[in-house]
């Protein structure tokens, strides 16, 4: 596991630029099971290209490294190769970067097939550009942060066996991707209304997909605590079933392989009728976590889609916020843990739906009956009244079914 002899790695955070930055990356420490013993922040415009800090700063950082006994320092940017070698010659310790740590994070919260091919993917292309200086890293440990997954083992092939990895692992994403593209073909086929919920990592997007599917997916007070999609059936109070589909949480700097990766996985919000963005009202960093959403929809081409960003946990909140996001259609505020607000929220993405729809209220006679039963799977019905010439229906149908079966 993540464990050296039976202790816990013993960390110090480097950064460039806001301390806000290192609180995330401590928390993305403690979700990979380490102990972080430090810090350091240097106050300058870029990193040091060489170095990632400047000479004086690693001075005190070496210093700091022998005050603290660390085992090791994780820089809050990716590091280049040439950076991980020259911070090595002078720390002599081992370096991880921000990118190293949420692939292990991923490694470790990958269950399904779909999921663990995706995250060695972008951990190999990672590691492939990386070896000389990973190497030497790797070869002092026992364990820790940057061995699970692909591990020590496969580090060590050469890059031409490496890239024959990348390309099998391609291979085997290419037909998953086929089998999520049928079913996504299957799902317009049956015109059921697809609802993805999208957010910052640890917004409490699985506990309102939970409350709202009953589905158990996994609920923890971490980051990336659920990386496989769930997709579950849920019917609204007015008749209307949906499909609504949870995914992978997004962070600030999430590493590109990753994007590139999980973009079969992310892109479930590309397909989707309507997006609702979780937000989590009680981080202070919430403005800069609903810029970073929106960063990344839009480098996976989701556009024109209506976004209602539902603002969570507002049962945590000791005072009244106004919240607002200018680039939704309409916002909510709940608690997915008790159900606040959840009612309205339903409500709100019923009325969404009926935008596309059609209001039909029409005497169908005995004989065509049975076409009511494609306004049940399709539809609203929202009243059926049997007479003597028919049954008298009102719904709202989506448009392309009201044109192709002419109700």
């Amino acid at each position: 596991m993540f464990e050296n002899k039976e202790e816990k790695e013993r960390l110090i955070l480097v950064g460039i630029g806001e301390e806000s930055s290192l609180d995330e990356l401590e928390e993305l420490i403690y979700t990979a099971k380490a102990t972080v013993v430090g810090r350091m922040l240097q106050n300058r415009e870029m990193v040091h290209p060489g170095t990632y800090l400047g000479s004086g700063k690693l001075q005190e950082l070496r210093e700091l490294i022998e005050e603290l006994d660390a085992t090791g320092i994780v820089c809050d940017d990716e590091l280049s190769p040439a950076q991980i070698r020259n911070m090595e010659d002078v720390l002599q310790i081992k370096i991880l970067d921000r990118t190293l740590v949420i692939l292990d994070i991923f490694a470790a919260r990958a269950n399904t097939h779909e999921g663990k091919i995706q995250v060695e993917l972008a951990q190999l292309k990672y590691r492939a550009t990386r070896l000389v200086g990973m190497r030497r890293s790797l070869s002092r440990l026992g364990g820790g942060i940057g061995t699970r997954g692909p591990g020590e083992k496969k580090l060590e092939m050469d890059r031409r066996l490496i890239h024959n990895r990348i390309s099998q692992l391609k291979a085997e994403l290419k037909e998953v991707m086929t089998h999520r593209e049928i079913t996504r073909g299957r799902r317009d086929k049956n015109k059921i209304p697809v609802i993805a919920l999208v957010g910052y990592t640890n917004a409490g997007k699985s506990t309102l997909f939970n409350y709202l599917t009953g589905a158990g997916v996994l609920e923890e007070d971490k980051l990336f605590a659920t990386l496989d999609p769930a997709v579950r059936q849920v019917e609204l109070e007015e008749g209307q079933k949906i499909l609504l589909t949870d995914t992978v949480g997004f962070i600030h700097k999430l590493p590109h392989h990753l994007v590139e990766a999980f973009r079969s996985t992310l892109e479930e919000a590309k397909y989707a009728d309507i997006i609702l963005h979780v937000v989590d009202t009680t981080s202070p960093q919430m403005e800069m976590h609903m810029h970073v959403v929106y960063e990344t929809l839009a480098e996976l081409g989701v556009v024109d889609k209506p976004i209602l960003t539902v603002f969570n946990k507002i049962d945590l909140l000791e005072q009244p916020q106004v919240l607002k996001d200018l680039k939704a259609k309409k916002t909510f505020q709940i608690s997915a843990k008790t159900g606040r607000g959840v009612d309205a929220l339903l409500a709100g993405i019923n009325e969404e739906l009926t935008k596309n729809q059609v209001y039909v209220e029409k005497l169908f006679p005995y004989e065509r009956v049975g076409e009511i039963q494609v306004i049940r799977q399709y539809g609203q019905l929202l009243s059926e009244e049997y007479t003597e010439d028919g049954v008298v229906v009102t719904a709202y149908v989506p448009i392309e079914i009201y044109n192709k079966y002419n109700i």
